[in-house]
């Protein structure tokens, strides 16, 4: 069913029509990184071009979609990414964040990612790659699952009962999944306990994920630094993976004195 025939079935719910087609096409958008025509936007929201196309024409004259001169796509420019930062804690986070993962990722050769919730994910808002020609890392904006992913369970054995209950009950109502939440309190624990997590990745052969939380000056979790330790065969990195982790443990605690967190330093 398409987006907006979701919306009209719930009751209750105001109606802003125009509002709702703008986010809709950047939420569509999202998923066509190389963009995509007005006609094609059309198809897959179920509404038709002359409905869109007036929204999509002032959202690029107001600079929040870019129009490629050669293919005639539209895609969401980085102006939506400035605004975020600069309207969430996300931009003071960043900040202090950067200049540590940079010294971190040169130290080790190995890259790093800082991951906040988002709703019902976990969301890259800040990467710094390995300084060398062999790495592994995500990109900034990427989604990850926050129920398996080693970041996810960081952000949420450190979250308060309150809060880990809200993201998850937005990843079952975004993804319409069921977690096992017995699993689930299981390897919270395990994390809580260490105060962080370690483990082959579920997803890439060869990458062990390490991962540690960022505490902010309300000493709640603000975001979980990760590296995603590739080994190499011939055994040429410049740190291993005990290195790695206790410069990472170093590295978050003094991103969080930086935030404020209470006896960080």
């Amino acid at each position: 069913m398409p987006r907006h025939m979701e919306r009209k079935s719930l009751k209750g719910t105001y109606a802003a029509p125009a509002i709702e087609k703008a986010f809709e096409v950047i939420e569509l958008l999202t998923d066509y990184p190389e963009g995509a025509l007005v006609s094609e936007m059309a198809v897959r929201l179920g509404r038709t071009v002359g409905e869109l196309f007036r929204i999509v024409i002032v959202m690029e004259q107001l600079g929040y979609l870019r129009k490629s001169s050669k293919t005639d796509r539209y895609t969401v420019s980085y102006k939506l990414l400035d605004m975020a930062f600069r309207a969430t804690p996300a931009q003071n986070l960043v900040r202090a964040a950067m200049p540590e993962m940079q010294d971190l990722a040169s130290a080790i050769g190995q890259s790093c990612h800082l991951v906040v919730a988002n709703g019902g994910n976990g969301l890259v808002v800040a990467v710094e790659q390995q300084p060398g020609v062999r790495g592994f890392s995500l990109r900034v904006g990427a989604t990850i699952d926050i129920v398996q992913s080693c970041s996810g369970q960081v952000i949420l054995a450190f979250s308060s009962p309150q809060r880990a209950g809200q993201i998850l009950a937005a990843a079952e109502k975004e993804r319409s999944i069921s977690i096992d939440r017995d699993w689930l309190a299981g390897r919270i624990e395990v994390v809580r306990a260490q105060g962080f997590d370690s483990r082959k990745s579920p997803i890439t052969h060869g990458v062990t994920d390490v991962s540690f939380p960022v505490f902010g000056f309300d000493g709640h979790i603000a975001a979980a630094l990760t590296i995603p330790f590739l080994e190499l065969i011939d055994g040429s990195q410049k740190a291993d993976l005990a290195t790695a982790h206790d410069l990472l443990r170093s590295t978050v605690s003094r991103i969080s004195d930086m935030l404020g967190a209470p006896g960080a330093a």
